[in-house]
């Protein structure tokens, strides 16, 4: 595997705190004009993201036919905090790009979770964009048999069942099966600074946790990509000509708050923080907040046990939920919008809706559960009326293995 390293051209990245109020409401597509942050001085701790290094993975791409992975979040900032899309970046350096393959939420980020999304053509650039959430999640031979090289650039945010490191995962095996280069633009994870969850067996693996990580695996989309590759974990263990491009001036444990949505229902830091915890609920019958604006900020039932609630709210069709879990209906439940940065993954609210459900037969999905949580064992112990300590403990064995394996692929401290 290729890997750049130091610095060979320096970016400013304005404070993101800024960034996500100057642009609220903007898309990449209507971002302003001004030049793309490639010179200037870099500031002490200022973060670099790896889409701004372009000196760095242009020559990569010149006289090449290029396809590129990509969503709303594979930007690049410019000085007066805005952001120009990579895709028009590239073509602005006269970069052929063929094909643009977009992962589950469409190209723009609208699609529901889920959703099955059409292949299309981009109304600003007239480029063929690939849906790899439609009729396949893999690019076949004939989508991508024309390119020299692909781009993935996508945010991540940390948390094993959000499925864009399934794309990723994909992705790399096409091009390792056809030898095609695959060049990765790093983004932080949000949740990188801790490891935590129950890990994937290997029986219960799909687009939803492809390899036997914990839930929660602290590593950016970068050094990941190198974990698959090096550990074999690519159909019959393929090996990809990997290259990451990475960030500068970034740590495991620096505060990033996305200055993007990654998806349409995660609207926030908080929500982004509390959703490797109430991401465990989409394999359940209890809505963690989707049909209203504090997704997986919130989470409650009208089966749950109004008596034992002060908290309700109504879930109804919005933004990246046309038909959300008891739509319309009277919910109970728990306002968790105040919660601050976790550290863990918890399981006290899982267990609370458990333990005040009518009828706790009907809170887990028949296999919905078992593959978000990667475990039989889980909803086993729940029911069993374990509690959280207890259960939290089992899982401490197998993350010990993954932070031994973990430890080689780390590009940053």
């Amino acid at each position: 595997m290729m890997f750049l390293s130091g610095i060979k051209s320096t970016f400013l990245l304005w404070f993101f705190v800024l960034i996500a109020c100057g642009n609220q409401g903007k898309t990449p597509e209507s971002a302003s004009k001004n030049t793309e942050n490639t010179s200037g001085s870099l500031k002490k701790d200022s973060l670099v993201i790896a889409a701004n290094r372009i000196p760095d993975y242009l020559p990569m791409l010149r006289n090449k036919k290029v396809g590129i992975v990509a969503n709303q979040t594979s930007v690049i900032f410019k000085k007066d905090n805005s952001y120009t899309h990579l895709v028009d970046s590239l073509l602005n350096h006269n970069i052929e790009i063929k094909n643009v393959f977009s992962p589950e939420h469409g190209f723009r980020g609208k699609a529901d979770a889920g959703e099955k999304v059409k292949n299309s053509i981009d109304t600003k650039t007239g480029l063929p964009i690939i849906s790899l959430h439609g009729k396949n999640r893999k690019p076949t031979k004939k989508q991508i048999e024309n390119l020299d090289i692909v781009v993935f650039d996508i945010q991540d945010v940390g948390v094993r069942f959000y499925t864009y490191i399934a794309t990723l995962q994909l992705v790399m095996e096409a091009c390792a099966e056809n030898n095609i280069p695959i060049l990765v633009l790093d983004r932080p994870n949000p949740n990188a600074h801790y490891i935590d969850g129950p890990t994937m067996e290997a029986e219960n693996t799909s687009f939803l946790g492809m390899t036997e990580i914990p839930l929660v695996y602290g590593m950016t989309i970068g050094e990941y990509a190198q974990m698959i590759n090096e550990e074999g974990w690519l159909t019959n263990k393929v090996k990809a000509s990997l290259t990451v491009i990475p960030l500068q001036n970034w740590t495991h444990t620096s505060n990033y708050n996305l200055p993007i949505r990654p998806s349409p229902n995660l609207p926030n830091a908080t929500a982004i923080s509390l959703y490797p915890s109430l991401g465990l609920f989409e394999g359940t019958n209890v809505n963690a907040g989707r049909g209203t604006e504090f997704q997986f900020q919130r989470y409650g039932a009208s089966f749950l046990d109004s008596t034992q609630y002060s908290f309700k709210f109504w879930p109804r069709p919005n933004f990246g939920s046309k038909n959300p879990k008891e739509d319309g209906k009277k919910c109970y439940g728990k306002d968790l919008s105040d919660i601050k940065k976790m550290n863990e993954v918890t399981l006290k609210w899982l267990i609370d809706a458990y333990n005040n459900a009518y009828n706790q037969k009907d809170i887990f999905l028949k296999s919905g559960f078992t593959k978000h949580a990667g475990t039989e064992q889980l909803q086993q112990q729940i029911e069993a009326k374990k509690t959280e300590k207890e259960i939290k403990e089992t899982w401490q064995p197998t993350i010990e293995k993954f932070k031994k394996i973990r430890k080689k692929y780390l590009l940053y401290i």
